[in-house]
């Protein structure tokens, strides 16, 4: 069975959920099933493809001069559009954002939704799998670069505190590649870190003399 096979099926079951999002969350961020009803939606995209070191996925920077989110890493996507499912948002969004359209992906699954308080959308991640990719074309006003980071950056990597300016109080993130990752972003990728650890590559067991 396919890394995507065996994927597909583990987002079918039963998801980690807010358990594994509130690892990363910063404190007090409400959950969508509080929300539901209250908010304006949007779709993302964790995209995976074969990178060195097992599966990756692209994330992208957001400009510094967007009123909201600027600087920040994020997963392509973005505001629902009348006439348009939340998945289709996603899939526009990352052929708007990255250059990557729909015929090179497949859909597996779906990750749990959540509320981003500062923007007031309830996010809707959906996972796809890419046997491979095309060179990233980004919109300048919507990304200002883009890139993948293996999977297991999140699921071994460093998770540490960031002190915000806005929030006034250290809050948890991911630095992979250079970029800090935190917020809502960060509390996806953790979930889909504890989906796909099980799937990942192990590393070799030190043996020790006797």
């Amino acid at each position: 069975m396919t890394f995507a096979d065996s994927l597909r099926d583990r987002l079918r079951g039963r998801l980690p959920g807010p358990e594994a999002q509130m690892l990363m969350s910063p404190r007090g961020r409400p959950r969508l099933k509080d929300l539901d009803g209250e908010c304006r939606e949007a779709g993302v995209l964790a995209l995976l493809h074969p990178v060195e070191g097992g599966p990756g996925v692209v994330l992208i920077e957001r400009p510094g001069h967007l009123n909201k989110h600027a600087g920040q890493v994020a997963f392509p996507g973005g505001r629902r559009e009348e006439g348009e499912s939340r998945l289709e948002a996603a899939i526009r969004e990352t052929w708007e954002e990255v250059g990557v359209s729909a015929d090179r992906f497949e859909i597996l699954g779906s990750l749990t939704p959540l509320f981003v308080p500062p923007s007031g959308f309830c996010v809707y991640p959906f996972v796809a799998w890419a046997d491979s990719l095309p060179p990233f074309v980004t919109d300048p006003n919507e990304v200002a670069g883009a890139f993948s980071v293996p999977l297991a950056e999140f699921v071994d990597g460093p998770r540490s505190l960031i002190n915000h300016p806005r929030l006034q109080r250290p809050v948890p993130a991911y630095e992979v590649g250079g970029h800090i990752v935190w917020g809502a972003t960060a509390m996806m990728l953790s979930e889909l870190a504890v989906v796909v650890e099980p799937l990942l590559p192990r590393s070799p067991e030190v043996q020790t003399p006797n």
